[in-house]
Formats: C-alpha cells, sequence, structure tokens
C-alpha cells in the first residue's frame, strides 16, 4: 500500500492581527489625547536666580508696567505709542547705541510690550539688551532684582 505523502503547509506567522492592534492603538492614542492651546496656560512672570550684574552709571532704562505703559530713565511717556518710545530712546541714548540697554518688565505686564522695547532697541542699533527680574521670594526676606 502506498501513502501519498501530504505537502505540510509552511510555517509562519499572521501578522494581519498584529497590524489590526496596532492600528486601534494608534486610534485610541489620538482620539483620547487632549490638544491644548498656549493661550490657556497660566504664568507668572519674571523670576530667576542668579547673581546680580554690577550697575554702570551710564545705562537706559525702561521700564513697562502692568498696563502696558512705558517710562525711559524714570521718565513717564505720554503713551505707549511705539513712535513715542523711539523718540524717547534716542533723546535718552543721544544716538549713542553701545550702552547697556536694560528693560524692567512687570510681571502682569503683556508680553506684546516687551517684545515691542526689545524689536524697537534692535531696529534703533542696541545691542547690549539685558532684562531684569526678581529672585524668588524666601520665606526668610524679600526678592532682590538682578539683570
Amino acid at each position: 500500500m502506498s501513502f501519498k505523502r501530504q505537502v505540510s503547509a509552511e510555517e509562519g506567522i499572521n501578522l494581519t492581527p498584529l497590524i489590526d492592534v496596532v492600528f486601534l492603538l494608534l486610534i485610541f492614542f489620538m482620539v483620547s489625547t487632549t490638544f491644548t492651546k498656549e493661550s490657556h496656560l497660566q504664568i507668572d512672570l519674571p523670576e530667576a536666580t542668579g547673581e546680580a550684574s554690577p550697575q554702570r552709571p551710564e545705562q537706559l532704562n525702561v521700564v513697562v508696567d502692568a498696563e502696558g505703559g512705558y517710562s525711559v530713565n524714570g521718565k513717564k511717556l505720554i503713551n505707549s505709542q511705539l513712535d513715542t518710545l523711539r523718540r524717547a530712546l534716542s533723546d535718552a541714548s543721544g544716538g549713542e547705541t553701545k550702552i547697556p540697554f536694560v528693560i524692567t518688565g512687570d510681571a502682569a505686564s503683556s508680553y506684546q510690550s516687551i517684545i515691542s522695547v526689545m524689536d524697537t532697541a534692535g531696529q534703533m542699533g542696541f545691542v547690549n539688551i539685558s532684562m531684569t527680574t526678581r529672585t524668588p521670594q524666601s520665606a526668610e526676606g524679600s526678592g532682590s532684582e538682578t539683570q
């Protein structure tokens, strides 16, 4: 009696269920992920730690208050327009753009106000621009101002 040999099927792993599971996981994570906008972030600016740089007698100080008003070397500007700021900076610096330019912004001031001061200073040719911050409040005393 002669028996026929059965041809054995090739052994292999079926990847179709694995691919289905991966796609289901991908869809699950895409649906369950929450997307937040940066405008929803609650932040309190600015605080930083570090050594205070030495004060130089010749420097240009611009202060931005919480309402977005500007003050140049202690003199409050009549409005918050950039042309007024540009004229005040030109008068205070005497055309000298190498002197240190220090921006002090209130923590509640808008980010746009600070950027506008930096942009105006850059357009006028100031290259030594720094910003002041305060050190975080400790339990013992008040924070100090640094640049």
